[in-house]
């Protein structure tokens, strides 16, 4: 006689296993129950498991409240239970487990042992067993073979290079494997696209149109156990029933969902694995014993090829991802310091996290810009404004520093961030310096249609710079008391002139051309804050 467990699956819960040693074993939510569930949707005696004459068991709804389902089907009668079935009651599952399955009664001509039921083989040692013949046979049939194959290879890797998005790859590979392998009834890519090491499943397709639909949608039907397995070890797997194979036990998709056969295979070019091609199938054993190593050998070839046009297609899209990053931070920063982000991969998900640091924050004004607008029209305005931005910001580029944002006419940026700069005070006052000298030469040449004044404030401290915002819009900023302080500064500089704090004057090397303007108080800060400025005029 089989012994009979039930492996209990409860949600939120460590699952567990239960032996059943009575002939009649009941089940509900009473404690005299061999079984025993405490939840209010189990009925006191809900369910029971019973020996039957042919020494099998039978699964028997009490008359519950809720009703037990044997999967997923609602009992109306005693049903015989197998093993990999699953027996509902409520949010309870029990997954039937034989320890020794009883043999079937026709005789069979395949082995029986796990081990002959599953296929584990090095991804590189089947990289070239479907290209070449069997050693048995005839020699020129067999060197035939060899050159059908070498050409249904080449065909194929003339067909995954010509298609560009990974939707256009994987209609390649479904045509392909659903017209070579008769057996396989679904069929799945997953990729493991950010180098993490986790696999995303980007596209799946099955043989029968009408489950087309859910496929993508409920992929519990991928054993990720499998997966992982072949991801990992980079090895090529077949197997015929893993409801029986050990080395499955565990595997909640495997045994809930039905799974017998299953054919999965890495993407591997050179030494780096980049995904997975899974398909399953309900194979009969002897399908299995008679093309077991050459649909796998198939498949894994098949592979290799696929796995260097998803390389390429990931290239493509770390390209256009690059490229697109690159373009965002152009605005904000200097080409030696977006280089510098680049190279040393301080993304993270596309963004700059948000980190604290010591920085240095200029504000720079057009003087009397609301009564020249007045005079403009909006056109000429918006020409004006572009190059007066295009040619200030020339010297804070030139200064390692990064622009924050535009507000109105003004320009709002920053030293010593997201590359840190010891000497960030230093850059923030040559870049004022460099500003009102520019502007002056502009001045000087009549290049706006009336000479322009600027104010500039510039304060030194602690902020927080990252990127803010959310998922439909980012900024990247600084945030922070030291903003606020330059940011009111400003309204007490002189025309044509600069200020700067008393931390920021600490922090110079050279003071010339600066002198104590006095000590001021602003909205927000409790104490005076003593200024300097420039005298230029």
């Amino acid at each position: 006689m089989a012994e009979l467990k039930l492996r209990q699956q409860i949600e939120g819960k460590t699952e567990s296993y239960i032996t059943v040693e009575k002939e009649e074993f009941t089940i509900g939510r009473l404690p005299e129950c061999d079984l025993y569930l405490p939840y209010f949707e189990i009925s006191r005696y809900h369910a029971r498991l019973v020996k039957a004459p042919d020494r099998g068991w039978l699964i028997e709804d009490m008359h519950s409240t809720n009703g037990t389902r044997l999967n997923e089907r609602l009992l109306t009668s005693p049903q015989k239970v197998n093993h990999g079935d699953v027996i509902q009651l409520g949010h309870i599952c029990l997954n039937v487990i034989f320890a020794d399955p009883p043999q079937p009664q026709k005789p069979v001509t395949y082995p029986l042992a796990d081990e002959a039921m599953t296929i584990f083989r090095s991804a590189e040692e089947l990289q070239q067993q479907w290209i070449q013949a069997d050693d048995n046979g005839d020699r020129s049939s067999n060197h035939q073979k060899a050159i059908d194959r070498l050409k249904d290879m080449v065909d194929i890797a003339k067909s995954l290079n010509s298609a560009e998005s990974i939707e256009a790859i994987f209609a390649q590979v479904q045509e392909i494997v659903f017209r070579n392998l008769k057996s396989i009834e679904r069929l799945a890519l997953l990729v493991d696209i950010n180098d993490s090491g986790k696999l995303e499943l980007l596209d799946a397709a099955a043989r029968d149109i009408s489950q087309q639909e859910n496929i993508t949608a409920d992929d519990s039907w991928i054993s990720r156990t499998i997966c992982q397995k072949v991801f990992t070890d980079k090895l090529a797997v077949k197997t015929a029933d893993a409801q029986r194979d050990e080395r499955f036990v565990g595997e909640q998709s495997i045994l809930a969902k039905g799974i017998r056969s299953a054919l999965a295979v890495p993407l591997w070019d050179e030494h780096h694995v980049v995904g997975v091609l899974y398909g399953d199938a309900n194979l009969s054993f002897n399908h299995y014993a008679k093309g077991g190593e050459e649909d796998l050998s198939f498949f894994s070839a098949l592979a290799n090829l696929v796995a260097s046009a998803v390389q390429r297609w990931l290239l493509t899209q770390k390209l256009r991802s690059e490229a697109n990053i690159r373009h965002r931070l152009e605005r904000y920063h200097s080409p030696s310091v977006v280089q510098h982000i680049m190279t040393q991969g301080a993304l993270e998900d596309g963004r700059l996290v948000p980190s604290e640091g010591e920085i240095s924050i200029l504000f720079a004004d057009i003087v009397g810009f609301t009564a020249l607008s007045e005079k403009l029209t909006p056109t000429q305005i918006a020409h004006l404004l572009n190059n007066f931005f295009e040619e200030m910001l020339q010297e804070i580029f030139h200064a390692g520093g990064t622009l924050d944002k535009f507000i109105g006419d003004c320009i709002m940026a920053f030293f010593g961030a997201p590359e840190p700069q010891p000497d960030h005070a230093e850059r923030a006052v040559a870049s004022a310096w460099g500003m009102l000298e520019r502007l002056d030469r502009l001045n000087a040449c009549r290049f706006f249609p009336e000479p322009l004044q600027l104010r500039i404030a510039i304060n030194s401290g602690k902020a927080v710079v990252g990127d803010v915002g959310s998922s439909q819009r980012v900024d990247y900023t600084v945030l922070g008391t030291t903003i606020n302080l330059a940011s009111r500064m400003e309204g007490i500089c002189p025309p044509g002139e600069f200020v700067i704090s008393e931390k920021t004057y600490s922090m110079l090397k050279r003071t010339k051309g600066l002198s104590a303007m006095g000590e001021f108080r602003f909205k927000g800060i409790d104490r005076p804050i003593q200024v300097y400025q420039t005298k230029r005029h």
